[in-house]
């Protein structure tokens, strides 16, 4: 429960560094970076922890990556630019499911 709480946070905190003004900016954004994360998601084998919080995390944290190794192009929604935010999300969800493949051998994750 704990974790759900602190991932809560830090999702609230990234959307108002992306600079949010208002409320109803602010679930658009979370709803697009939810939408980033679970298509990310759908792409690499395995799944995200914490269902949608854990895939609105990988769409903020994916922006964030993709928009500072790439730059902003292609298209962009309530402040995410998709094409680069996709990008950085599949990055992390990989890196996520390499760590925890190293760190649980012999588990497999449905």
């Amino acid at each position: 429960m704990g974790l759900v709480v602190a991932a809560i946070i830090v999702i609230v905190i990234l959307a108002l560094l992306f600079g949010i003004g208002n409320l109803l900016g602010f679930i658009l954004t979370l709803i697009i970076a939810g939408l980033v994360g679970w298509f990310a998601d759908l792409l690499i084998p395995g799944r995200l922890p914490f269902g949608w919080v854990g895939a609105i995390a990988a769409g903020l944290l994916g922006a964030w990556l993709g928009t500072a190794l790439l730059g902003t192009f292609g298209p962009v929604l309530f402040g995410i630019a998709i094409i680069p935010a996709i990008i950085g999300a599949i990055i992390l969800v990989v890196v996520f499911e390499l760590i925890y493949r190293a760190f649980s051998p012999g588990r497999r994750r449905v």
